[in-house]
């Protein structure tokens, strides 16, 4: 029962939060049971261009290292925070929250060429988080319940705690790096003297993804509209 409970809970988690979640469980799962290996998943620009092995250019995103502190760490925030975002500011708005993703993630993966980045889910997170606190600047944040602050400053206190992991911090200010590209882009040059939307999402995501617009000039057919019933 507890399992069928769970399970429900988990169905009612919007589809971009729970399909990205799952992967990376799943992913670390495979790992952890040897049925894959870290070697299989890391990026390499060799073995994706010259070898083919494109799969890379996704997995290197839901591999978080292996079960441990670290890894529930990383699944907290990505959950939270990307339910977040998808419950929020991307309310029925799932192919412009796709687009997202695949915007940062063609972006990290360019500037993780520069830096020699294996693994960018951690980057991935920390332009999540990095975009959710700038779209909510009064929301205050308790961290751990050991300090307590207004939003912006979380991705920064983020950082701070990996360091404070053994992590290294390249990651983290490459995802508040490319976050912060996608706010500029998307939230403050749009409402600059003659600036305008230049993420366009394509329609074929909206075509997929959206539910479809009701026309307002479409009357519905004289049975269809409210009414008594007819005997």
């Amino acid at each position: 029962m507890a399992w069928q409970g769970l399970a429900t809970e988990f169905l009612q988690v919007p589809a971009v939060t729970r399909t990205y979640t799952a992967a990376c469980v799943l992913t670390t799962a495979a790992v952890q049971l040897e049925l894959l290996s870290p070697f299989q998943l890391y990026f390499n620009p060799h073995l994706v261009f010259r070898k083919f092995q494109v799969w890379r250019l996704i997995t290197n995103f839901l591999f978080f290292g292996p079960l441990g502190f670290s890894f529930f760490f990383n699944m907290l925030f990505v959950f939270r925070y990307c339910r977040m975002l998808e419950e929020g500011s991307f309310r029925g708005r799932t192919a412009d929250f796709v687009f997202m993703f695949l915007f940062g993630g063609v972006l990290m993966t360019l500037l993780g060429l520069l830096g020699s980045l294996f693994f960018l889910g951690q980057a991935l997170t920390a332009m999540l988080v990095y975009v959710w606190s700038r779209r909510s600047p009064g929301v205050r944040v308790n961290f751990f319940g050991l300090l307590t602050f207004q939003a912006p400053f979380l991705p920064w206190a983020l950082m701070g705690f990996s360091m404070l992991l053994g992590s290294s911090i390249l990651v983290d200010l490459l995802g508040i790096a490319v976050g912060h590209v996608y706010y500029f882009l998307e939230d403050v040059f749009p409402n600059q003297p003659g600036g305008k939307r230049l993420l366009l999402t394509p329609s074929f995501l909206k075509l997929l993804l959206d539910a479809p617009e009701e026309d307002p000039n479409y009357l519905p057919l004289p049975e269809e509209q409210p009414g008594p019933l007819q005997q």
